[in-house]
């Protein structure tokens, strides 16, 4: 029930799938030294709360290596993904960019967690697994805002949640918390994720910067600043098909 996403309880929500086929590029891969810089997840159906099994293909040379992932249930095919890995080189460089955008005010300085009007509050991966800290912004009207998120159980049972784990787990709520329509009229279901980092997150926490944008022809475009208590990481992208809800339309 942890996996549960917010729009039905017999689907995930897109962080957990995306954090574990992050486990499995890296599993894929297996060596020390190599870092996910970028990783594409397409959505092809709602991902459903039953068992799963990832059939990972590596390919690539000494410097970029490639992990193509496949996310069925049963026998159907329901997420794959893309994961790009680059092997790490110590270079001096001396100071590096910190990157652009307003830091954000540390965790240990934010306390209100994210409750989206319309959501249910129930055990789920949005509301359970993940410990929310809003740091600029707010979540109960529409428009941008920035998130702390820290993933608070492993993922997969007897295996340590990886930087990159931690990173998809909470790069998929950019939608969620710079909504701009509300989602007890609207769906905004996000078809894909894609994540490029510069470096790893230190520490648990990730904060997600989002902005969103929805068109009248039905999609719209979350763009999320990544950052953690040190600076920015990387930026992370969703695709959303947007609909009215039956009842509202109604």
């Amino acid at each position: 029930m942890l996996s549960r996403g917010p729009w039905t309880d017999r689907a995930q929500h897109g962080g957990a799938p995306a954090a574990l086929l992050a486990h499995a590029a890296e599993a894929a891969v297996g060596e020390p030294g190599w870092f996910l810089s970028r990783m594409t997840v397409e959505l092809l159906r709602p991902v459903p709360v039953a068992p799963l099994r990832v059939e990972a293909r590596t390919g690539g040379g000494r410097s970029v290596q490639r992990a193509e992932l496949a996310l069925f249930a049963g026998d159907q095919e329901v997420a794959r993904a893309l994961g790009v890995m680059m092997r790490e080189a110590e270079l001096e460089l001396g100071r590096p960019s910190a990157g652009a955008g307003p830091a954000l005010p540390p965790p240990a300085a934010c306390t209100e967690p994210v409750r989206i009007p319309g959501m249910p509050e129930v055990p789920s991966f949005h509301y359970t697994a993940m410990e929310s800290r809003v740091a600029r912004g707010s979540v109960l009207g529409p428009g941008d805002a920035a998130v702390w998120f820290r993933l608070t159980v492993p993922l997969v049972d007897g295996v340590p949640n990886s930087p990159a784990m931690r990173v998809m787990a909470a790069a998929d709520f950019g939608n969620g918390i710079s909504w701009v329509l509300p989602p007890d009229r609207f769906t905004f279901v996000n078809t894909d994720l894609t994540v490029h980092l510069h470096r790893a997150p230190v520490g648990e926490w990730v904060g997600v910067d989002a902005t969103t944008v929805m068109q009248p022809h039905g999609v719209g475009l979350t763009t999320s600043r990544l950052v953690d208590e040190l600076g920015e990481i990387g930026i992370a992208m969703q695709g959303l098909v947007v609909r009215q809800r039956a009842a509202a339309a109604a």
